[in-house]
């Protein structure tokens, strides 16, 4: 049996689990109700009638409550009968902050209905002085949670630091 390090066995112990592991579940803004008016700004609009999307470039500034997601290109996905969004894809460096909790990603996908968001690539999760990293971030936004999974990397602040 291989000794166990004091520094190691006090790490272990102050660590809670998730945050060690290969997967992390972390509080992500506050729960919200996701089924409110999604509100987009972009410089430019492409809308295609035939597929049933909307493209948004430049700048792209989506805001739902108080969350907020930027991103240089989302495309809008409808329902068949154009009555609501069905998702939101944005690509190209995303931004995402929801009350003090924000995130960046290389892509996100947001699902509307299901009041979840995909983000994946480098994701980075800032919560005040700690910050999060992994490759891929699960949040559910009618929880207030987020699921992160793949190589997930923490580095906690103590105290008065």
């Amino acid at each position: 049996m291989l000794p166990i390090r004091p520094a190691l066995l006090a790490l272990a112990l102050i660590l809670p689990l998730p945050v060690y592991a290969q997967g992390a579940n972390v509080a992500f803004g506050a729960s919200r109700d996701s089924s409110g008016p999604v509100e987009v700004t972009a410089d430019n609009l492409s809308v295609n009638q035939s597929d049933g999307t909307a493209l948004y470039t430049g700048n792209v500034v989506i805001g739902q409550g108080d969350m907020r997601l930027a991103a240089p290109r989302v495309l809008v996905v409808f329902a068949e009968d154009n009555s609501k969004i069905e998702r939101l894809e944005a690509t190209g460096g995303v931004t995402l902050v929801s009350g003090e909790d924000a995130a960046e990603a290389e892509r996100a996908d947001y699902d509307i209905d299901g009041g979840t968001i995909d983000m994946a690539g480098n994701v980075l999760l800032t919560q005040g002085p700690s910050a999060v990293t992994s490759e891929r971030m699960r949040v559910d936004l009618d929880a207030g949670t987020a699921q992160m999974s793949g190589r997930v990397k923490t580095i906690l602040q103590n105290g008065d630091q």
